[in-house]
């Protein structure tokens, strides 16, 4: 972790009671004697089986660049604690981390008019399922290489590495398949909520690739949103980043969420 960042290790109740971690970062410097003064908050829901810790570590020395607080939350799906894809109790658990923060660290103060969410992969997933289900609280969002069609990706594990097992896991997960269970892969599928997205007014940014391995034939999750999304009409600022970068923490970390927070303006303009 950078000099200038400091980490501080928390715990919440998650929607099911289960005790969880969560990592803040905070410019260092402050501390219980020193409160902060207001300040942006991210919110970084992790990918499917990264944990908060190593999520963090990706971010590096951003949150002191841009002075902000950021906090990586363990996540809790119905079943599964790394792989919540997206289920309705995690996305309220994310859409409480401004008050987790207040009661962990009550020093930390929020600036409630700037809150975001970045993630990438399942974090992705999940950042615009939090967008869509809680409109009024982000100022802006990003995701990167995200599945928005749950429905269709179940079908699409098969064809990536570690697919069968991946299938098995949404299963224990969704409770059924997307045939017995359509419902249930519908409703953790952001383009479920494009109305949503569109009406919130909230700038986004989506990141895809084609020649990601690992979420594939991204022209079908993150450009069909897109697509989608730009009919809506969105009120609010929407940006597509595409390329052929492999899906990788490498590419995240040095490139995505550089990226991400000089577009949200987190970044002073001398840094971009």
């Amino acid at each position: 972790m950078s000099d200038g960042v400091k980490r501080w290790d928390v715990r919440y109740r998650a929607h099911n009671r289960r005790v969880r971690p969560a990592v803040v970062l905070l410019p260092a410097g402050f501390g219980p004697r020193r409160p902060t003064p207001a300040l942006p908050l991210v919110i970084s829901p992790h990918g499917r089986n990264v944990r908060a810790a190593v999520n963090a570590e990706k971010w590096g020395e951003l949150p002191a660049r841009g002075r902000f607080a950021l906090i990586c939350p363990g996540g809790q799906g119905r079943k599964l604690p790394l792989a919540s894809w997206g289920w309705r109790g995690q996305i309220a658990d994310l859409a409480r981390m401004p008050e987790i923060i207040h009661a962990a660290l009550p020093w930390v103060r929020v600036d409630r008019r700037k809150i975001y969410a970045v993630g990438g992969s399942m974090g992705g997933h999940e950042t615009l399922l939090l967008l869509g289900q809680h409109p009024k609280l982000l100022a802006g969002a990003v995701a990167f290489d995200s599945v928005t069609n749950f429905y269709r990706r179940y079908f699409d594990f098969a064809r990536s590495p570690g697919g069968r097992r991946a299938q098995a896991l949404a299963r224990e997960e969704v409770g059924g398949t997307p045939r017995t269970n359509p419902r249930g892969y519908v409703l953790r599928s952001p383009t479920h909520w494009l109305s949503a997205v569109a009406r919130s007014g909230v700038p986004l940014q989506l990141w895809w690739s084609d020649a990601d391995k690992i979420v594939i034939d991204q022209a079908h999750q993150s450009g069909v949103f897109y697509r989608e999304l730009r009919k809506r009409r969105p009120r609010g600022r929407v940006e597509a980043v595409t390329g052929s970068w492999s899906h990788s923490f490498k590419t995240y970390a040095n490139v995505q969420l550089p990226a991400a927070v000089q577009w949200l303006g987190l970044v002073p303009s001398r840094d971009r």
